[in-house]
């Protein structure tokens, strides 16, 4: 039998943040990528993006729940970027955009980058396939 004390939330490793280099379009004073700051995503708060993502569909006579997988990724890089807040009223000013999903298309709009950013939020988070992947594998 383990330990209980093993198990208590005090000895629980936290996972820190980390920095990503998300597009080459954002550069500081010597044309270096800035480095977003990512936070992993928890259970969760994953549970909960799905959720919001979930849309009822008409199949046939019935109508089924699915993933918007599209949203739903858009929703995760933007819970999962720490800085720049995707959130900010001013920064979602400056390109003409009121959400953070809106944002962070504007901001990272070369569709690689945005794949990349997206692919290693959800590595960081331990995914150990991305979503994507597994939409390809279900369409094979």
């Amino acid at each position: 039998m383990a330990n209980l004390e093993r198990f208590l939330k005090k000895n629980k490793v936290l996972k820190e943040n980390t920095y990503f280099e998300a597009t080459k379009s954002l550069t500081d004073e010597d044309g270096n990528p800035l480095k977003w700051e990512i936070r992993p995503i928890t259970t969760k708060l994953n549970n909960e993006l799905q959720e919001e993502c979930i849309k009822e569909v008409k199949v046939g006579n019935r109508v089924v729940d699915k993933l918007d997988v599209s949203l739903y990724l858009k929703k995760l890089a933007c819970k999962a970027v720490v800085e720049p807040n995707l959130y900010n009223a001013e920064l979602q000013d400056s390109y003409g955009v009121k959400t953070p999903e809106d944002l962070i298309e504007a901001m990272i709009d070369n569709p690689d980058e945005y794949n990349s950013l997206v692919a290693f939020v959800q590595s960081y988070s331990g995914f150990t396939e991305t979503l994507s992947q597994k939409v390809d594998e279900a369409k094979n």
